[in-house]
C-alpha cells in the first residue's frame, strides 16, 4: 500500500512539517518519490518507527543523520550503531535516575497536601518541613 506524508502523520502522530523537515535533513534516504512527491509504503514503517523512537528518546537531529548514514553503509557500521544506541541508553538512564529523584519531592508534596485535605488545613501539616522530604537539604542537583 502506497501512503502520503499526511496519511503517514496521522498514522504515526506527528506532524507532517516533522516528516517534511526530516526529510530535508535526509533522514528518509530510501523513501521513493513520484513527481516530487514522497510516497511512503508499507516497508517503510519499520524505518519511520525506529526515527520516531530516536525523537522520542530525544536524540539530536545530528545523531539521528550520523545513525541514518551508518545504516546505509550496511553491516559495516553495525558497531558504530550499537556504540550509538548504547550512547543513547547511558542518556535514557540518566534520566530516569534524575526523575526517580525528583519523584521523592512529589511524593512529599502529594503526601503533604493529602494530610492537609483530611485535617482540613495546611496547618495540620506546617510543622513538616523540607527535612521530612527525602531529597537532600540545600544542595541543588545536578
Amino acid at each position: 500500500m502506497e501512503y502520503t506524508i499526511s496519511d503517514i502523520a496521522k498514522l504515526m502522530g506527528v506532524s507532517t512539517y516533522t516528516l517534511r523537515y526530516y526529510d530535508k535533513e535526509g533522514l528518509f534516504p530510501n523513501v521513493k518519490r513520484v513527481n516530487g512527491i514522497r510516497v511512503f509504503e508499507d516497508k517503510d514503517f519499520e524505518w519511520l518507527r525506529v526515527l520516531n523512537c530516536l525523537r522520542n528518546i530525544n536524540m539530536p537531529i545530528k545523531k539521528m543523520k550520523e545513525y541514518v548514514e551508518l545504516c546505509q553503509q550496511g553491516d559495516v557500521s553495525l558497531k558504530d550503531r550499537l556504540k550509538m544506541i548504547e550512547e543513547q541508553e547511558e542518556s535514557i538512564n540518566a534520566q530516569i535516575k534524575a526523575l526517580e529523584y525528583y519523584k521523592q519531592e512529589i511524593d512529599f508534596k502529594k503526601k503533604y497536601y493529602e494530610e492537609a485535605i483530611k485535617a482540613g488545613s495546611e496547618s495540620a501539616v506546617r510543622s513538616w518541613s523540607c527535612k521530612d522530604a527525602t531529597l537532600e537539604l540545600d544542595k541543588l542537583p545536578k
